[in-house]
């Protein structure tokens, strides 16, 4: 059996059973607010950030995302819609993109808009050294966060939440 899979299996049933215990400890956001320039994601829960992490975008993350390959994050409002705990990073939540305008703007253009844009972890097999993914933009697209700020997103953020992501 694959090992990052027993691994996240382990984890899963411990992040579960943490989250029954201590489900009243943690406040759960309402709304996420990703401000690209300043490389933070903000957790909101009845109009006040509770809690601030650092992140790292796209590899070209000036500007907002247009079209499939063009390593940029989006921009614009979503929702987080899905998540993944057995994807290719530490954890997985989806983000809507693209939306009808994102899909508008790139039908005009004759481009596809790409879509699988996520708040991840690091990557369970890195190609890089841990400080690389520390201090760089790396990504295709997504926002990614250290594996621990991963865990309180996980635990923090419900599927539905809207998030909002500023230049």
């Amino acid at each position: 059996m694959n090992e990052n899979f027993i691994k996240i299996t382990f984890f899963l049933i411990f992040l579960f059973n943490y989250k029954l215990t201590l489900a009243a400890e943690f406040p759960i956001a309402d709304k996420v607010v990703v401000d690209k320039s300043d490389r933070e994601l903000y957790l909101i829960k009845d109009g006040h950030i509770f809690h601030t992490f650092k992140i790292a975008l796209g590899l070209y993350p000036i500007g907002d995302k247009k079209e499939e390959g063009d390593f940029k994050t989006p921009e614009g409002k979503y929702i987080l819609d899905t998540r993944n705990p057995n994807s290719e990073y530490f954890l997985s939540i989806h983000i809507s993109y693209p939306n009808n305008e994102d899909r508008r703007e790139a039908f005009d253009s004759g481009v596809s808009p790409g879509g699988a844009i996520m708040i991840h972890g690091q990557p369970n097999s890195p190609r890089r050294s841990e400080a690389y993914y520390k201090s760089q933009d790396w990504t295709n697209g997504c926002i990614a966060v250290s594996n621990s700020d991963m865990i309180d997103i996980w635990l923090m953020v419900g599927e539905g939440t809207p998030i909002e992501i500023h230049p």
